[in-house]
This record gives structure tokens, sequence and C-alpha cells, in this order.
């Protein structure tokens, strides 16, 4: 299975979970909008990379490649018709489509994560807690952009994001740490030390403290300031992830 894959996979499921979370109410129509198109590309991105994955029916992840094909394309349906409907404002029928999104991202989540690493339930709370700081971290972001479109907006969902976004952080910790106790003796090379070094300094600890840090400077809502610290965040969580599923696909833990 391709890491790209699982990785977008990974951040539609987080987009459209902190879209669930976020006090929808307070938030212009016009981000959602812009939030809807900007998961039908990554669905569309997630089906040309999956398309490409030759189905090895004797592979037991085989099946995984095919639920990513199946259950992006409702995801893309969706996200379109969402679009329009945040569009027009219609906010019940257009949280029905994120509730839609969501369920569905969540569901190929399952099935592309499940039995890929040892234990199985460790591996999926690591699928979704990396799903929920992807999408957490470039929710926020992108959150902090629109107060240029919207500058009056409330800024309490961009701080409760920036909560979320903590929270799903320190949930990989500990799975992280779960995991590092188990794979502790295939801690070997340099390679793997690199990897281990930038999945935890610019995927864990890095973004503990820039959530620490955007929190602050909300308290005098600055949200430009803030958005800059967050755009600092994704980088380093991208980073970190990508760190993460490379080790993961060499030691089979969720580090």
């Amino acid at each position: 299975m391709s890491i790209i894959s699982l990785f977008v996979l990974q951040l539609i499921a987080g987009i459209s979970l902190m879209w669930c979370l976020a006090p929808r109410g307070q938030i212009t129509w016009g981000f959602f909008r812009i939030q809807m198109l900007l998961v039908l590309g990554l669905a569309v991105l997630v089906l040309l990379v999956a398309g490409r994955v030759p189905v090895d029916e004797s592979l037991p992840l085989s099946g995984a490649v095919g639920w990513q094909r199946v259950l992006m394309i409702p995801v893309a349906v969706a996200a379109y018709v969402g679009s329009v409907l945040w569009t027009l404002d219609r906010r019940g029928a257009g949280t029905v489509c994120i509730a839609l999104i969501a369920a569905l991202s969540g569901w190929a989540v399952l099935m592309s994560a499940w039995g890929t690493m040892q234990p199985s339930g460790l591996g999926l709370l690591s699928a979704y807690s990396t799903a929920a700081v992807l999408g957490g971290v470039v929710t926020g972001m992108l959150l902090g952009h629109w107060y240029l479109t919207a500058p009056t907006m409330s800024i309490a969902p961009l701080s409760r994001l920036t909560w979320f976004l903590t929270a799903a952080v320190l949930v990989r910790l500990v799975v992280s740490a779960v995991g590092w106790s188990l794979a502790e003796g295939s801690l070997q090379g340099s390679l793997i030390w690199t990897w281990f070094a930038l999945r935890w300094l610019a995927g864990i600890l890095a973004p503990l403290v820039l959530c620490g840090m955007t929190l602050r400077i909300l308290r005098y809502r600055n949200t430009q300031a803030a958005t800059g610290v967050l755009f600092a965040a994704v980088i380093l969580s991208f980073i970190g992830e990508m760190s993460a599923a490379l080790l993961a696909g060499e030691l089979q833990r969720p580090l």
C-alpha cells in the first residue's frame, strides 16, 4: 500500500473530524466551501495514487487499496455537493455532507490500517491519532488564514481547534511512547535513528511547543501571528508523521 495514499487518507479523515468538532455556527460559510473543495482534491489524489497500486489478492493488505478506491468515490461526491450547499449557506444539508465524509474517511482509515502493525489495537489508535494531528494542524492553519477574509469572526473556533490539536498530539505522544517501548530492540542503524529523531522532535515535541505558543498568542487576538505559528506546525507535523510512517513500515510498530 502506498504511504502517500494512506497519509492523504488520514488527512481527509482528520480534516473532516475537525469540521465535526468545530463550532460551525461561529464560522462563516465560505470557509467550509473552500474546505470541501480541498477534500475533493485530496480524495481524487487518493484515487489516483491507489489506482496505480496493483491489487494482489494473495497479500493481506490488498483489500485496503480496494477499500480506498471504493470509499473515496462517495467522499469526492459528498465534498462536491457539500461545496455547493455551503456556497448557498445551507448549513443543515452541508453538515450532513460533513458527517458523511467523516464517516466514510474514518472507515477507509480503519480498513487501510487494520493489521498493518502489531498490536492491532495500538496500530488503529496510532492511525486515528495521526489523522487527528494532521487534520487539526491543517484545519487550524487554514482557519487562521480565513480571519483575513472574515476579521470580525469570533476567535473561539481557532482557539478550540488549537486545544483539540494539543489533545491529539498528546495522544500521539502516548501511542508513540508505547510503540517505542515495544520496538526498542529494533532501533538499530543510523537511518532508523535519524527517522526516529525527526519523528519525535519534529512530529511531537515541536508541535506541542507551537500549540502552547498559539494559545498564548490568541489571548491577544493576534490571529496572523497564531497562523504563522500553525503554519510552522504544519510543516513539522508532516515531517514527523512521514518519518513515523517510514519507521512503521520498517519495524511494524506504531512510532
